[in-house]
């Protein structure tokens, strides 16, 4: 079992990571680039998507055409993982949504679910599981196992803006194998569990600090 890591340092993913991190930066032009780092990994990972042969009638003449040959299933772990919701539907708008909605325990640093609504038809689909931030691992190894469980087929694609060492370690030592598109592998965790150089706690540079 293996976690295959692609990070992909494109000039415009780049760019949005600096904007991202700097904590100047307010909540709206944070999800604004949030999403933008969203689209061009969700691009870049869905690459080898199986496609069938077709064709179409253009306005001039008939042409020879590609289209996907199964639409996956996007997984976003709330809360965080709605950020790159909108560029995950927007580019694969077919695409059937599952939620798995984990909050940590701020002592254990420890995954607490609270929510789960997977598609019950996940079969053989590809599964695209989105969440900005890899940190501990704990939350995305719960989210692997419960798609596991309903019978998705490996790799699953997962998809974050930044890593840690650890979560990434996390992930390999679950047995469960993995494509992961990053933005950045980041140096270590902190006592809190919060990676650093970092940007913070994604959730709520998005939606403001929860009340």
């Amino acid at each position: 079992m293996t976690v295959v890591t692609v990070v992909a340092d494109h000039p415009l993913v780049l760019d949005s990571l600096a904007r991202i991190r700097d904590v100047k930066t307010p909540n709206a032009l944070f999800r604004q680039n949030l999403e933008r780092i969203g689209t061009l990994l969700i691009a870049e990972a869905t690459r080898t998507l199986p496609t069938v042969s077709g064709n179409v009638t253009t306005p001039l003449a008939d042409a020879a055409a590609e289209r996907i040959a199964v639409q996956p299933v996007i997984v976003p772990i709330l809360r965080a993982g709605l950020g790159f919701l909108r560029p995950a539907q927007e580019l694969l708008p077919d695409a059937d949504i599952g939620f798995i909605g984990i909050a940590r325990n701020e002592e254990t640093h420890e995954p607490e679910p609270y929510v789960n609504k997977l598609p019950q038809n996940i079969g053989e689909r590809p599964v695209i599981v989105v969440d900005p931030m890899l940190a501990t691992g704990g939350s995305l190894v719960h989210t692997l196992r419960l798609l596991v469980e309903r019978g998705a087929r490996q790799p699953m694609t997962v998809i974050v803006a930044l890593a840690a060492p650890e979560g990434i370690a996390a992930v390999e030592a679950s047995g469960i194998d993995v494509t992961l598109f990053t933005a950045v592998i980041d140096d270590r965790l902190d006592y809190n569990a919060y990676i650093v150089p970092g940007l913070g706690d994604a959730g709520d540079r998005q939606f403001g600090t929860p009340a």
